[in-house]
């Protein structure tokens, strides 16, 4: 078993995982990438550069349980241990008032936000109660309490996965695993340094920075908290 923690991403190529991977890894940490494109996690894998011991990228579709199951199994087998998750598996369905939503619509967003989240947790919280120590995070959205108009699809999927995410928080509570939801209304993967330009939009590096305070010794009081970096708009 390797002494370094380890942080399992799921949808670790997408742009917000391309920013917290290399985050996590300056920080000590060792990754368990988990994606959908083989090219692209090996990719991923090629831009960090770090020492073979130190990574494992697997391929799996997680709206599949068997799938969640060897992606998981796979990084106990590699490293004995999987300390965080950072859920960021993403996508979303929208810009049609709910008389005129197919109903795929709404299966895609529930398969995509409910279903990729509880067929993770459901295999890797027991193995982190067991171990005493975890922080698990999801990306969600404000929409999953407010959504606009002409996406109520997305909205129901966020907020579906948002109370899988805060009846779990309930049951780990004073395990020593935490379960907490960071919102933003849109990430914007071209801002700088210097921040987005856009009002209502977060910049992967801000949400970065919030998942490693959630993933520190010092959260370890936070939980079940759904966390706004979004403006308040």
């Amino acid at each position: 078993m390797t002494e370094r923690r380890v942080a399992m991403i799921t949808g670790a190529t997408g742009g917000l995982g391309r920013v917290l991977a290399p985050d996590l890894a300056a920080d000590g940490w060792d990754l368990a990438l988990v994606g959908s494109s083989a090219e692209r996690l090996n990719g991923l894998v090629d831009e960090l550069g770090l020492e073979p011991e130190r990574i494992i990228a697997v391929v799996a579709n997680l709206r599949e349980q068997r799938a969640a199951v060897t992606a998981i199994d796979a990084a106990y087998e590699r490293f004995g241990r999987v300390d965080a998750l950072a859920h960021l598996v993403g996508g979303w369905t929208g810009g049609m008032h709910v008389g005129r939503s197919p109903d795929d619509s709404y299966r895609d967003m529930i398969d995509q936000h409910f279903w990729t989240s509880l067929n993770v947790v459901r295999e890797l919280v027991p193995r982190m109660v067991e171990a005493g120590f975890g922080r698990i995070a999801a990306v969600s959205s404000p929409m999953a309490a407010q959504p606009d108009a002409g996406m109520s699809a997305y909205g129901v999927g966020k907020a579906a996965q948002e109370t899988l995410f805060a009846a779990l928080a309930q049951e780990v509570a004073n395990t020593g695993v935490t379960v907490n939801v960071v919102r933003v209304r849109a990430i914007d993967t071209a801002a700088g340094e210097s921040g987005s330009g856009k009002a209502y939009a977060t910049t992967p590096a801000e949400i970065s920075a919030a998942l490693r305070y959630l993933f520190s010794d010092a959260a370890r009081v936070v939980n079940g908290q759904h966390i706004g970096l979004h403006n308040g708009v």
